[in-house]
């Protein structure tokens, strides 16, 4: 594993220093022939100001031989940077099919152009989730780009504070649908299956997911709903290691030098950030001592937060972590089984049996790592979590996160109950 970080280390030390060519790596393409940062500019970022704003770059990466490609971008908060994925699946008799758009830059739509010149022109866009802002941003834009597509939405969509019309959201009116209940329906059904989860009431809003199923691959698509955290920091997030290098800070005024070590560290805690909001290893000192420390740090610009780090790391964060990972199973993000699917655990059990139903061999989600190796069983278990009684005592250990990790989500959902803001969660099936 450590040869491997090295090895995607001394990849990026080129990108850092500069060239006039495209890098290629286990078939992972980052373009950067005469890349300026007008390539991978996002001037729409204020909708949903999410790190990096503005400035968005894009990899892309060949799963499939001539079949899959995935395109990865970043997003987070206070540098919790994780991938946000975009797949493009080939058509069988021409053409290219598009599930969950990144943002549509410069970069970005050249990479998928070069697809659109050897496979055909992109005949459909599917948005497959009704909640997922981050997502469906992107997805009027990205049509934009694409004057013929078909855009194909998950049905219930909404928007908040006001509903409004699919059209006044930036989707193309006189081309955007939503996708039938009877998956056979569609212009696709030949190549595709999907199965619709939810729409779920979570009181102000509803959540929903569509998985697709690409038959000819066996490769099931998703988006939110299941994810595996890679061993190394993916490599969309190691384009800037300046998050992960800020992580791996155990105090405001430590110099972290940039290292494979000090950047897998970082997004060690990175993913207990991202899933847990404040893990039950992580301490948050006193204002007055965050602000006295600050005036310490080595760098206080902007771009360090002024030398704010408001964390404390408890010793043994480590074992947290590998709680979380579990060696790389799949698994239900913490938020989702604290604040959502457990409103509608026998709707999300029924989905769950419909997916398994098919042959699929990889799922690629649309965070975190992708492809993953997981069959019908892996996928099934990721979800125990919403009953009482497992089959067996393997599906109970494969699915239990550390109950202390979840105390904040736990606070949050009893906070959201006791205003009436959302729906009770439901009891176990």
């Amino acid at each position: 594993m450590l040869l491997a970080i090295i090895q995607n280390y001394q990849i990026f030390k080129i990108l850092a220093i500069g060239s006039d060519r495209t890098v290629t790596h286990n078939h992972t393409t980052i373009t950067i022939e005469n890349i300026t940062p007008q390539h991978y500019s996002w001037k729409f970022w204020p909708i949903v100001p999410l790190y990096p704003y503005s400035q968005r770059r894009t990899i892309r990466k060949e799963v499939i031989k001539d079949t899959i490609w995935t395109f990865d971008q970043i997003q987070g908060i206070f540098y919790v940077v994780v991938p946000i994925r975009m797949t493009v699946v080939k058509l069988e008799h021409g053409g290219l099919l598009v599930y969950a758009p990144v943002a549509p830059t410069k970069e970005c739509i050249n990479l998928v152009n070069e697809l659109v010149a050897e496979h055909g022109e992109v005949k459909y866009i599917i948005l497959p989730t009704i909640s997922g802002i981050e997502h469906k941003v992107f997805v009027g834009p990205f049509a934009r780009c694409f004057p013929n597509a078909v855009v194909f939405v998950a049905p219930g969509q909404w928007s908040f504070p006001v509903n409004l019309p699919l059209s006044w959201l930036g989707l193309p009116g006189k081309r955007t649908q939503v996708l039938p209940t009877d998956s056979q329906k569609t212009p696709f059904a030949d190549e595709f299956d999907y199965a619709i989860l939810g729409p779920i009431d979570l009181g102000l809003g509803k959540f929903a997911e569509v998985a697709l199923f690409h038959k000819r691959s066996q490769t099931l698509l998703l988006t939110d709903t299941i994810v595996s955290i890679p061993a190394e920091p993916p490599a969309i997030v190691q384009l800037d290691p300046y998050p992960l290098l800020y992580h791996a800070k155990d105090k405001a005024d430590d110099l972290v030098l940039d290292t494979p070590e000090k950047r897998l560290k970082g997004w060690q805690r990175i993913t207990l950030f991202a899933f847990y909001f404040r893990p039950s290893v992580l301490d948050v000192p006193r204002w007055k001592d965050v602000f006295r420390d600050a005036w310490k740090a080595p760098e206080r610009s902007r771009k360090s937060y002024f030398g704010f780090f408001p964390f404390q790391w408890r010793s043994g964060w480590e074992k947290s972590y590998q709680a979380l990972r579990g060696n790389g199973r799949i698994f239900v993000a913490p938020v989702l089984q604290a604040l959502i699917l457990n409103r509608a655990p026998q709707e999300t059990l029924k989905w769950a049996d419909q997916v398994c139903k098919w042959d699929f061999q990889w799922i690629i989600p649309c965070h975190l790592d992708a492809p993953i190796t997981a069959q019908s069983q892996q996928f099934r278990k990721a979800f125990c979590f919403l009953e009482k009684y497992p089959k067996t005592s393997l599906n109970r250990i494969n699915c239990d996160l550390p109950e202390d990790d979840f105390q904040l989500l736990r606070d949050i959902d009893q906070g959201l109950n006791r205003f009436g803001i959302v729906p009770p969660a439901q009891e176990k099936i």
